[in-house]
């Protein structure tokens, strides 16, 4: 009788530990786990832990891999984006503050570095994106971002030549990188102009849009970021070269319209001056 008494506690205790551990944490280095990190680091708004994750899923064929891809075209789209604006008013700022320039210049060269990161980074996903990912519906499977559209108010104050404290230039940087994310998804979801539509379209959830207009939307980015490697900029032109040609592979797939035929036009004006030089 004990001995079936100890049986029955011992069945009670190990259930009661399963059910209170609950299911098991994807294992580190798995795809299910890069994926479950990705999810955590967007809602908390942290867009460049989101990127990192993300790259890890898109280096191989995997459960989410195809899902990946098209969350981190959005991603570094805006990552490029906001750290470009950022360095381009730390410049202007430079300019004004001609007594201190040298605290500017060190934010401009380290800003570029991170949006050339973000835009090789875009370059290289869509290379793949294009030769992988062909089915006509692009999922966007990911919720709306956190920020504003709004550029930081900080911002004023750098490309006016105000040296702003470290805790304010972060939560600037923040800021622009979440504003970069919204509008890099406003043009993937086909409403540039249109941040509002674009939230209505998550409210309703399995968000998805037709491949050429993510292709577009994805030129455009390519194209606008692209001056990064302009002679005024970073100055170089076989990057410049890789973003433009990128850029107008994807238009090849697109159907014909006045923005693809203007951005196609712009497109191998760019890439004849770029192989002139």
């Amino acid at each position: 009788m004990r001995t079936l008494c100890f049986l029955g506690v011992l069945v009670i205790v190990v259930g009661a530990t399963s059910c209170s551990s609950g299911p098991r944490p994807p294992a580190p280095g798995t795809p299910a786990f890069f994926w479950a990190a990705a999810q955590e680091a967007y809602r908390n708004g942290d867009y460049p832990q989101t990127d990192r994750s993300l790259s890890e899923l898109v280096r191989s064929d995997n459960d989410y891999s195809v899902r990946a891809r098209a969350w981190q075209l959005v991603i570094s789209a805006g990552l490029a984006q906001g750290y470009s604006e950022m360095a381009d008013n730390y410049e202007a700022g430079a300019k004004m503050n001609r007594e201190n320039p040298m605290p500017f210049r060190k934010q401009v060269s380290t800003l570029r570095s991170l949006a050339n990161a973000a835009d090789m980074e875009l370059a290289e996903t869509f290379h793949g994106f294009l030769q992988k990912d062909k089915d006509p519906k692009v999922a966007l499977a990911f919720a709306y971002p956190a920020g504003s559209v709004a550029p930081s108010a900080a911002l004023k104050k750098v490309a006016a030549g105000m040296i702003i404290l470290d805790s304010e230039r972060d939560a600037m940087q923040t800021d622009m990188l979440q504003r970069g994310v919204l509008l890099s998804l406003s043009r993937a979801a086909g409403n540039a102009d249109d941040p509002a539509k674009t939230l209505e379209k998550f409210k309703a959830g399995d968000v998805t849009v037709a491949r050429e207009v993510f292709l577009f939307a994805m030129a455009k980015s390519l194209f606008d970021q692209s001056e990064l490697y302009g002679s005024k900029r970073l100055d170089l032109p076989e990057r410049l070269k890789v973003m433009l040609q990128e850029a107008l592979d994807a238009l090849h797939e697109v159907p014909q319209t006045k923005e693809s035929k203007a951005l196609t036009t712009k497109l191998e004006a760019a890439i004849k001056k770029a192989k002139s030089t």
